[in-house]
């Protein structure tokens, strides 16, 4: 049967026989056989123009904001925490527009070069070493390791930035603003104003009495978003540690074993000491190596060519960060010069200045470090016993509690606490995130498996209640003295509103002010010339005055507990001779403004341009959340373009 198929799909009929199908697809079925082909493409999260992001790439990404938002935070921080309320959705459409201006940069012509990558990198003051003041490629790359970053990723965020700036840089000094801005600015700042006003305080218009539950309840009931209590979770973790573990006798004999069976790996390496000189093309390299080579020291070469030499001293090579100087370094005899090596930054040319040859090492060197060791493999061996003869306590119908008392291990009680970790008791409860995981993928008398929680231990969790969320009850004494503080508030906030917009409307329609304000009680206060700047009237006089023209009555909020209601009298304007050379220098604060406009919109219509589009659902599933995207918040950031 095999042997028939070979020789019919090497036949003519067979060729044509795949026109024929290729010809039908192209009628009837093409985009089918597209989008079968399609499916098996890279599942982009954000594409820009010649600049994407997979899945990958994106989970690693907000991995980090996680991870920084819980050492923010002091407890877990999950995903939903991170892009709930529709954050997700604005995050992406703000990605999506840098990547689009990013491509269209690029193609525009707009393109740091390595050479200006690398001097930006060499001005970061991380990356340098504390005792020398150099730059250091081990402390480069464990820097970045620290942050999750690689070379690579570090560089092309380096270059981004030099593109934003350097395209910044040309607009701003392209912008000019109208010199009138700047004259409006001026003379409204410059300028006087006369008026009449007076203070409506909270004691003219009465406080409200404590709150009764009635009205508690019907306060909650009006603003259930603010009252309702999220989803509370009570469990019990079972922890298979014990404080006593690690603590018995380690003899002499396994640690004797365990040094015999370690001794190569413990055994000091050859070292060997360098002096490397970084250039920005191998043009320069080649001039570094045929001085060096010449007889003249690495300083005076580094300063002819106005670089920093950066000298290793006793460094093994598993030391040295980048392997293509690690080879080099370790494959020359002293004194001899490397051919110039293509680093992950620039050109290297090394210089071998001495070799110090590894030495086998003794026990009493090692000894503290072996017994801490094997103290460590009898806990880890302890935990694994537990867990196995819990494993098989349970599998032989033991309940938990009988199970946990057997084998040793502890039961803790963990009071209810929201997903985020967050208890009645305690704003923030110590839980690992692996923890709340694990219970919030059961339901009510749940019990997970043994569970790894990352860092060589085990737990078991089950789920004892389950609080779904709810509005808060009167019940709860701190509570009710919260929610009452609140209404009360409120409520004086009312009183003190309604008064003042009274008082206001008899002003507005043509009642005297000196009236209306002896009427309340209040004193009349007149304030002539006063600029904008006469911080001492209070904020609501001013916000009144300078925003009202002449005979308008206007009423601002002047504090917490008072309103200001008054009339403008007039508006005196600045002399033009005066106010002028502040005019340009509000110009040129109004350009600086302007500019930030200016660059808001050439990122959107870049990004609009290349056609940036981006994936919510591939977004969420690539946090392990469900593809289903969250509906659009109002007021959320409008997206390039979403898919």
């Amino acid at each position: 049967m095999l042997t028939a198929f070979r020789k019919f799909a090497k036949s003519k009929w067979a060729i044509g026989l795949f026109v024929i199908l290729a010809l039908g697809l192209l009628v009837t079925g093409g985009s089918q056989m597209g989008d079968l082909l399609g499916s098996f493409g890279p599942k982009h999260v954000i594409s820009a123009g010649n600049r994407s992001v997979d899945a990958a790439e994106f989970r690693a990404s907000m991995d980090r904001e996680r991870d920084a938002a819980q050492e923010r935070a002091g407890r877990a921080v999950d995903y939903e925490d991170l892009i709930g309320e529709g954050r997700l959705a604005a995050l992406l459409g703000q990605q999506s527009q840098v990547y689009g201006f990013m491509s269209w940069a690029w193609d525009a012509g707009i393109r740091p070069s390595k050479e200006l990558v690398l001097r930006q990198i060499r001005l970061i003051p991380n990356f340098f070493d504390s005792v020398t003041g150099r730059f250091d490629e081990q402390r480069y790359a464990e820097t970045l390791q620290q942050a999750n970053l690689t070379p690579k990723m570090f560089e092309e965020e380096m270059q981004d930035q030099l593109v934003l700036r350097h395209y910044g840089s040309a607009v701003q000094a392209g912008l000019r603003v109208p010199r009138i801005y700047g004259a409006v600015v001026a003379n409204q700042v410059a300028q006087t104003r006369d008026g009449r006003w007076f203070n409506v305080t909270q004691a003219m218009a009465g406080t409200v009495g404590a709150p009764t539950d009635a009205q508690l309840n019907a306060y909650i009931r009006q603003n259930p978003n603010d009252f309702r209590l999220p989803e509370f979770r009570k469990a019990t973790l079972v922890v298979f540690t014990n404080p006593e573990d690690g603590k018995g006798e380690i003899v002499d004999a396994r640690i004797e074993e365990r040094f015999n069976f370690r001794r190569d790996a413990l055994s000091q390496p050859e070292t060997r000491s360098f002096v490397t000189l970084t250039a920005p093309n191998k043009a320069v390299a080649d001039r570094i190596a045929a001085a060096l080579r010449g007889g003249q020291s690495p300083e005076d070469v580094a300063r002819a060519n106005n670089l920093q030499p950066v000298v290793e001293t006793d460094r093994p090579r598993s030391a040295v960060t980048d392997p293509a100087v690690a080879a080099a370094v370790f494959g020359m005899t002293p004194n001899q010069i490397s051919d110039p090596v293509q680093a992950r930054v620039g050109f290297v040319v090394a210089k071998l200045t001495g070799v110090t040859a590894g030495r086998p090492i003794t026990l009493a060197d090692v000894r503290p470090q072996i017994v801490e060791e094997l103290r460590a493999e009898d806990v880890r061996a302890a935990v694994y016993a537990r867990v196995t003869a819990y494993d098989k306590a349970r599998q032989g119908g033991k309940t938990l509690e009988a199970a946990v008392a057997e084998v040793g291990a502890r039961a803790l009680i963990i009071p209810p606490v929201t997903r985020e970790g967050r208890s009645m008791e305690e704003q923030t409860f110590p839980l690992p995130p692996q923890v709340l995981d694990a219970m919030w993928k059961l339901g009510r008398n749940g019990e997970s498996e043994v569970v790894q929680d990352g860092q060589q231990g085990y737990f078991v969790v089950r789920v004892d209640e389950i609080t779904p969320p709810a509005l808060v009850s009167l019940s709860n004494t701190r509570l009710r003295a919260e929610i009452a503080t609140r209404w009360t508030a409120v409520e004086n906030s009312r009183r003190l509103t309604d008064l003042a917009n009274r008082l206001a409307a008899r002003v507005r329609g043509g009642e005297d002010i000196a009236a209306v304000a002896r009427s309340a009680g209040a004193t009349l206060e007149t304030g002539v010339n006063i600029n904008a700047q006469d911080q001492a009237r209070g904020r609501g006089v001013l916000a009144g005055l300078f925003s009202s023209p002449v005979n308008q009555v206007f009423s601002q909020q002047q504090s917490e507990d008072s309103y200001v209601i008054g009339r403008t009298d007039r508006i005196t304007p600045p002399v033009a001779a005066t106010v002028a050379p502040n005019a340009e220098s509000f110009r040129q604060r109004l350009s600086a403004d302007t500019l930030g406009a200016l660059g808001e919109a050439a990122i959107k219509s870049a990004a609009a341009e290349v056609g940036a589009e981006f994936s919510e659902a591939r977004a969420r599933e690539a946090l392990g959340l469900s593809a289903e995207a969250p509906a659009a918040q109002p007021g959320a950031p409008a997206p390039a373009r979403a898919q």
